[in-house]
């Protein structure tokens, strides 16, 4: 397992430098104890022959590794996983001799992207401790950093790490932050399938069911979901919180992107989800709190008026309140289902930035966060996250003693594995964001009945108009 970065590495060759230099021993010895030494001295000289090369190849690299996040995610994981990572204080650091540099920007009004756009671009120049040597980005936006012709982000082939290195990663995973040319420049821990997150105690008052392959037949397209809906609704139940928890999956199982030949174009899928919410708003089937909101988290907890929600295996353990009192995760309430359509949310995606000054450093971060099989099955049962690795899914996955204590001890990996070999990234582009967002405020006024739809079409046009002026 190749885990050590240069610090051990470094002080494993002190020591031995030491060993060398003590008080002589015995030559007398007999043939075994000869082959024995000789084998030890075999190890050691490979040993030291590795040393002396990673030694060489950062001799002179940088002494402060910069990091720019949104959260303290990606350090949390640093702090638990990465071998050598040692805490000093909640924005600092240090691997060895390297002080790492944590520069965390919330997404607030887009704070953190307008900071990479400020930073990346001259940071081949900037002074050495200053030099940003590690960004993440999401999915949604990640193309635009991982663009050759922009070349804020190395292309991975460059720092040596191999398509063998990332072979266990999934395919969709890689099509994220591959550009144009086919070059791959970034790599992620996790695998962002997502289900349907179903209230086990409504399910079987309502559907007579409980378990996720008796629930899924009442979930299995939108068709019959909305008929799940009605029923829902019968016994004083809301079958999601919200119109905005269903958006994602229809916009990730759209047939073409949302600009084409320059011009944006709404796909019939976004248009499935604009009828469908709507009659479940004039149904009084759901509502149209924004996510996040305190109406829209109502429903994690117990006497819930919501049936489920859509989410990965991070909204299971991060978002639903599980370790607060009197919510249905803490009890273990909650089932995993399919859903109607498979599709992904979320994702961090580890960049090393054009200009860094510590390339080794870098590429052993990458490859152990990402590739590393004993870091990736750590993460997952430590931390809940599905983990971008098919051969760690897939142990999990037949470990019948492994389960999820918010899902009820329902193990959720095959769903997600399968799921994770599904997602098709195909018709992303570097408008997503913009668009999905602009959308859905603008819809907010038609399923409220405040404007018609053409009247929120046109508001949806307008604002996109003005984010991305270039388009028709």
């Amino acid at each position: 397992m190749k885990r050590k970065v240069l610090a051990t590495l470094l002080t494993a060759a002190m020591v031995m430098g030491l060993g060398a230099c003590g008080g002589g021993s015995s030559t007398t010895t007999t043939t075994t104890d000869n082959a024995a030494d000789a084998a030890v001295e075999s190890e050691a000289e490979v040993a030291a022959e590795s040393i002396a090369e990673a030694a060489a190849e950062a001799g002179d690299e940088g002494k402060v590794l910069n990091i720019e996040v949104w959260n303290e995610e990606f350090k949390s994981r640093i702090t638990d996983h990465y071998e050598g990572y040692e805490e000093v204080d909640s924005t600092h650091g240090k691997i060895g001799d390297v002080t790492v540099n944590w520069i965390i920007t919330p997404t607030n009004d887009n704070a953190y992207q307008n900071n990479l756009d400020s930073v990346l671009p001259g940071n081949a120049d900037a002074a050495a401790d200053s030099k940003v040597d590690i960004f993440l980005v999401e999915a949604d936006y990640a193309l635009k950093y991982v663009d050759a012709d922009v070349d804020v982000a190395m292309p991975l082939s460059e720092l040596g790490i191999t398509e063998a290195d990332l072979s266990k990663q999934y395919q969709y995973t890689k099509d994220v932050v591959t550009d144009a040319n086919g070059d791959l420049r970034g790599a992620s821990w996790q695998a962002c399938s997502a289900g349907l997150i179903y209230n086990r105690k409504l399910a079987e008052e309502v559907l007579g069911v409980s378990e996720p392959e008796e629930v899924q037949e009442f979930v299995k397209d939108w068709d019959t979901f909305n008929e799940t809906a009605k029923k829902m609704k019968d016994k004083g139940y809301n079958v999601v919180a919200t119109v905005n928890d269903s958006y994602r999956v229809y916009s990730n199982n759209v047939s073409q992107p949302w600009v084409v030949d320059n011009k944006v174009v709404i796909d019939e899928n976004i248009e499935k989800w604009v009828k469908d919410s709507k009659a479940l708003v004039d149904e009084g089937e759901t509502t149209t709190a924004e996510l996040w909101s305190d109406d829209w988290a109502k429903g994690f907890f117990a006497e819930s008026p919501v049936f489920c929600y859509f989410g990965p295996a991070w909204f299971i353990d991060f978002c639903m309140h599980a370790d607060e009192d009197g919510s249905i995760g803490k009890d273990g309430g909650w089932g995993l289902a399919a859903g109607p359509q498979n599709f992904y949310w979320g994702g961090t995606w580890i960049c090393a930035a054009r200009g860094t000054d510590n390339p080794t450093l870098v590429k052993d971060i990458i490859l152990t966060m990402t590739t590393d099989d004993e870091v990736m099955e750590t993460i997952a049962v430590a931390d809940s996250d599905c983990v971008n690795n098919k051969d760690v899914l897939a142990k999990l996955a037949a470990d019948e003693s492994f389960g999820n204590a918010i899902l009820g001890g329902q193990n959720p990996y095959a769903m997600l594995a399968e799921g994770a070999e599904l997602v098709d990234m195909s018709n992303i582009s570097i408008y997503d964001q913009g668009c999905n967002e602009s959308f859905q405020q603008a819809m907010k006024n038609y399923f409220d009945g405040n404007a018609t739809y053409d009247e929120a079409l046109a508001q949806f046009q307008s604002a996109i108009a003005e984010k991305y002026p270039e388009l028709a």
